[in-house]
């Protein structure tokens, strides 16, 4: 009875939907207090009928009822605990699920944590949220439900794939769908705003603790994606301009330049139809990464290749809501003001130049990514757009970002004295130029890139450091005004250096493991040696090993090197529910750099050989660590409530002077 409850919890939760847009537009028209509080109520009722239909998918994989078509498909008796409930968005119909349990979520949120914002215009943002919750989850329960029910089921499962059943992995797509959907809030209040036809600054304020939510989840949830390919594939690489990796990147881009963008229209009441449009493109975007992951027009190995009639549906949802979203907005965006007048060299203007180049940078990998498809389309020929291409154009963008990056924060409003924020920044710039020479006298021509980029990597962070030392007045001032202006300082401004910082320390990582990296493939016999940078790799056994699920072969490897001598043990694992082998990389961490080692198939002659790649990749740590700090940053500065508080006694004030 499980997987009729959770069915019927779907459907109530439709329901549910229809009943909180529809209330939510027959509050804001009439004005009428028990019609909102239903809608609210709607909201939440979607939100926990939803939750049910979820944990009954949980509890039927972690029961093994192979009965449901989903749990058949995907899961299987021996597979671990942790692998059953990670299966229960490792398919599409469930990963369809989860999108609608964080959906419904952010809604039921936007009700309980929207209480200062002026009741029209959260009645219209819940009646919008609820308008999403609608597509989606109707999409699910008619087109992709997971609890389908097998006439004959079968004694075993299919199980999950291999390489999906790893820890990091069970928990990257709660994080990236929570920040996918946590754009939707951002959406919702950008619609409701051009339904009322005014922007301003409070709306920003109302805007940003969405956005850095969304913004941060979703920076986790890349970063731990992008860790998972690192280890799991065995490729050795971080990042792959992948299509699928692609997709969540949009998003947070366009999400960036929005944090950019409602500063300036909190601070100055400018961009304010700019900011509304981000909000839109945002979600658009998360929908758009849907439709790629989940239509089988990509191959991927996160891809989820199903019925392309589903991809259909999922792109007309992403037309119809993008497109009406942005149909309003070329409507009522002539009713928005424009704020604030500012001069070029000035905060603003660095933030605006700020996003320009973040979201030509959006365009820039939508089109790498959907130029191929729509060239195969058209001409039924393949086309590949791979790193060159986008080292090319995106590369070039984001730099310049960088480097302007800690002179915008030391400009003030309105107007700037430039030559005052650059003579600030003396230090970090001298800091800079000398790593940059001294890497290229290390290491001549062959390492300009590295050295430009490790250049970079100290621009920032030594210009975020300075940038919080300007505000402490740190060597101006007595050490008591000192740390009175540090212990005073909003969380918001530590949270912005956290981030900036994190930026330079994943420039570092990247720059430094592209630069230095090494490998090394040669296929071994028992006792034979190969060497990778300052370590010296011999493989001295292969033995037989059993997993829960699964049957490995698994070397013995002796490192030698600098540190002394260690072991590795890297596997091959064959999953036989699915009749799959995967390789198990083994991962010797030196500080911020890592001795990677993949053990390959074997090979047949006089004596067996096994082909091992091992790779020295240096300060490699420092490219997942980065994104975490950014990530970090943002929470930080989401902690700081003095903005929500001071958007809600604006918007009441404002409420009053209207009455």
């Amino acid at each position: 009875m499980i997987a009729e409850l959770g069915a019927f919890a779907l459907v109530l939760a439709l329901v549910l939907s229809v009943a909180q847009s529809g209330l939510s537009f027959a509050a804001r028209r009439t004005h009428d207090a028990a019609l909102r509080g239903a809608g609210e109520g709607a909201a939440l009722a979607a939100f926990g009928a939803v939750a049910v239909a979820f944990f009954s998918l949980m509890t039927a994989f972690v029961t093994s009822d192979f009965s449901v078509a989903n749990v058949a498909n995907n899961s299987h008796t021996d597979k671990p605990l942790l692998y059953k409930v990670a299966a229960v968005w490792g398919s599409h119909e469930g990963s369809m699920l989860l999108w609608d349990l964080a959906l419904t979520g952010f809604g039921a949120a936007v009700v309980l944590a929207g209480r200062r914002l002026p009741v029209g215009l959260k009645a219209l943002t819940v009646g919008v949220q609820g308008l999403l919750g609608l597509v989606f989850i109707a999409y699910t329960a008619f087109a992709s439900n997971p609890f389908v029910r097998l006439a004959h089921p079968p004694v075993e499962g299919a199980s999950l794939n291999p390489i999906l059943q790893d820890p990091f992995l069970a928990i990257h797509p709660p994080f990236l769908y929570s920040g996918y959907v946590g754009f939707s809030v951002v959406f919702s209040l950008s619609v409701a705003v051009l339904i009322e036809g005014r922007a301003d600054a409070a709306f920003a304020r109302w805007v940003r603790p969405w956005a850095l939510a969304a913004w941060s989840l979703l920076t986790i949830g890349i970063t731990l994606g992008s860790f998972w390919a690192y280890y799991e594939l065995g490729w050795g690489g971080w990042w792959f301009w992948d299509p699928v990796e692609n997709a969540s990147f949009m998003p947070w881009l366009v999400g960036a330049a929005l944090l950019h963008s409602s500063i300036v229209t909190e601070k100055r009441g400018a961009l304010a139809g700019w900011t509304v449009f981000l909000g839109v493109a945002a979600f658009s975007f998360s929908m758009l990464g849907a439709f790629l992951v989940r239509s089988g027009i990509l191959t991927s190995v996160h891809a989820f290749a199903v019925d392309p009639k589903r991809g259909a549906i999922l792109l007309g949802i992403l037309a119809v809501a993008a497109g009406s979203a942005l149909s309003l907005f070329a409507w009522r965006a002539p009713l928005l003001k424009a704020g604030g007048l500012f001069a070029p060299i000035s905060r603003e203007g660095a933030l605006v130049i700020n996003n320009l180049f973040l979201a030509t940078a959006a365009l820039t990998v939508m089109a790498g990514t959907l130029y191929p498809l729509i060239y195969q389309a058209a001409t039924g020929q393949p086309l590949s757009v791979g790193a060159p291409w986008f080292n090319l154009t995106f590369a070039p963008l984001m730099t310049a970002v960088l480097i302007l990056l800690p002179a915008g924060t030391l400009l003030s409003w309105k107007r700037a004295d430039l030559a005052g924020a650059v003579q600030r920044l003396w230090a970090a710039g001298l800091l800079a130029l000398g790593a940059g020479i001294g890497v290229f006298a290390l290491q001549n021509a062959k390492g300009a890139f590295a050295a430009i980029g490790i250049a970079l990597g100290v621009w920032l962070i030594a210009g975020a450091a300075t940038e919080l030392a300007v505000r402490i007045r740190l060597f101006r001032a007595p050490v008591k005004e000192v740390l009175n202006r540090l212990t005073g300082l909003p969380r918001g401004a530590f949270g912005m250096t956290l981030a900036h910082v994190g930026v330079g320390v994943f420039v570092l990582g990247a720059c430094v493991e592209t630069g230095w990296r090494v490998e090394a493939a040669q296929a071994l016999k028992l006792g034979d040696t190969v060497q990778v940078g300052a370590y010296s790799l011999s493989l001295t056994d292969v033995t037989q090993a059993e997993g829960p699920n699964y049957s490995a072969e698994r070397a013995t490897v002796r490192i030698k090197g600098p540190q002394g001598d260690s072991v590795l043990y890297p596997e091959r694992r064959f999953y036989p529910a699915n009749r799959q082998t995967v390789s198990q990389v083994a991962i010797e961490t030196h500080g911020p750099s890592d001795l990677y080692v993949v053990f390959g198939e074997r090979r047949e002659g006089t004596e067996p050989s096994w082909l091992i790649r091992a790779y020295w990749n240096p300060w490699a740590r420092m490219i997942f660590g980065g994104p975490l700090l950014m990530a970090l940053g943002g929470l930080v500065s989401l902690s700081d409530r003095r903005l929500r508080l001071a958007a809600g006694a604006k918007a009441r004030a404002a409420a009053g002077a209207r009455a």
